[in-house]
């Protein structure tokens, strides 16, 4: 599972790094929890959790089986 977050997470790196933020992988649970890093602008974006419902967490449970959710390290 962790081989299919990371390949998602890597699509959606371009439009967060256009902002001048970016994320990073943490932890992979055997549950499907996935736990990120917030990085560079994103770090004081107001709009991260929406980005983390929106884009990352919806994402996530459409490609990758077993995903259960996705935690914000920083939040």
């Amino acid at each position: 599972m962790q081989t299919q977050v990371e390949q998602v997470l890597d699509a959606m790196r371009p439009v967060i790094q256009q902002d001048g933020g970016d994320i990073e992988l943490v932890s992979v649970s055997a549950e499907g929890e996935v736990q990120i890093r917030f990085q560079g602008a994103c770090v004081s974006c107001p709009s991260r959790a929406l980005t983390l419902q929106t884009l990352i967490e919806r994402n996530l449970k459409e490609y990758v089986p077993g995903f259960t959710s996705v935690v914000a390290e920083d939040m």
